[in-house]
């Protein structure tokens, strides 16, 4: 389990491919706190350190989560939002998140307003996603609250503390990132289609 809170970013520098598999290199500096078996949302997609070395260390993404997040864009040199599994008992200051990617949406407009920004998403709705006003998404990894709620279409609101220190600074039109609906609403979605 996450919070949705980004711990840091990390730099992609090396991606290999065996069979449909990628096996993703990350620059961190929270590596040397870090031990193989772990769990770390990488854009909001959580993968298991399978080596480290020095500073970095490499996760797996199959082809359930290429298929399913943004890791398949992923490119040499990229920044990455890192967020190790919360404590139990500690505080959960953004919300309940999985690690589940639920799908990718599209950035199709960015609005610097006086000492913030607004993203708008465009994402597929015939996957029964929904998102609803003042309710919480998650986009690559970040908890955030939703603005302007549409059917297949959202906004949100960033400070600029969370536009520097995750990788939101880098989004511009046609950016794609992982979403993962609040698991919440989720449920009562699915008790409501029966």
């Amino acid at each position: 389990m996450f919070t949705g809170i980004i711990e840091t970013l990390g730099i992609v520098k090396n991606i290999v491919q065996e069979g449909e598999n990628f096996h993703i290199t990350i620059e961190s500096n929270i590596t040397n706190e870090l031990k193989i078996d772990q769990s770390i949302a990488h854009d909001g997609v959580c993968l298991t350190i399978v080596k480290i070395n020095g500073t970095e260390y490499t996760v797996t993404a199959i082809k359930e989560t290429l298929d399913k997040s943004n890791l398949k864009h992923l490119e040499i040199g990229a920044k990455i939002n890192l967020e190790r599994a919360m404590i139990l008992g500690a505080r959960l200051d953004g919300h309940i998140v999985q690690g589940h990617v639920d799908q990718t949406a599209i950035c199709t407009n960015v609005i610097e307003e006086d000492g913030s920004w607004v993203f708008t998403f465009d994402y597929d709705s015939s996957y029964n996603n929904i998102t609803i006003e003042k309710g919480s998404i998650t986009v690559n990894g970040t908890s955030l609250t939703v603005v302007n709620s549409k059917q297949h279409s959202f906004s949100v609101a960033i400070i600029p503390y969370t536009y520097e220190v995750t990788n939101f600074h880098t989004f511009k039109k046609g950016t794609v990132v992982n979403l993962e609906f609040d698991v919440i609403g989720k449920y009562v979605a699915k008790l409501l289609e029966k």
